[in-house]
């Protein structure tokens, strides 16, 4: 498919943003307050304050048939999160307000927000970081630029588990 070997760039500044939910047809009132409940089905929340990445990962999971939300800043995450329950997660480590990092240890601390596979973006692909990802609980990490098709194979694979 036309995109999937394209890179997606690293963040050039942190800008802050709302909550953007797709206006597909899976975008409705089923994607409202959901607490203790299982993560709904194909529906994932992308932390990203860049708004070219996190545009062209909305395109490229849309095409793949999943719902997703958009968050522009780290403010308002740990509430968002809750309330959509996502089946999955991907995160910016540098976000206006709150870290990445921050958001994955407080979620990871909450029994209800624990099990949701969290995918760590940062430009800082170093062994340091890698570790902190890993120590915090991330699911994935993927350094950026990263291949479209790395991101929607991660995706995959953390939505059947």
């Amino acid at each position: 498919m036309g995109q999937e070997g394209t890179k997606v760039s690293a963040p050039a500044a942190e800008r802050a943003g709302g909550v953007r939910p797709d206006s597909g047809p899976d975008s409705g009132p089923d994607s409202g307050p959901n607490p203790g409940v299982p993560p709904s089905d194909g529906h994932v929340l992308v932390i990203e304050d860049e708004p070219n990445i996190s545009e062209a990962i909305r395109f490229i999971l849309q095409r793949d048939g999943l719902q997703v939300t958009v968050l522009g800043s780290g403010d308002t995450a740990l509430n968002t999160i809750a309330d959509l329950h996502p089946s999955l997660i991907i995160l910016d480590v540098m976000l206006p307000g709150v870290s990445g990092f921050e958001i994955l240890q407080q979620m990871r601390a909450r029994p209800v927000l624990a099990t949701i596979p969290v995918i760590l973006l940062t430009a800082n692909g170093q062994t340091a970081a890698r570790e902190k990802a890993a120590q915090y609980g991330a699911s994935r990490f993927m350094a950026k630029p990263f291949s479209n098709s790395d991101l929607l194979g991660a995706v995959r694979d953390l939505m059947r588990t």
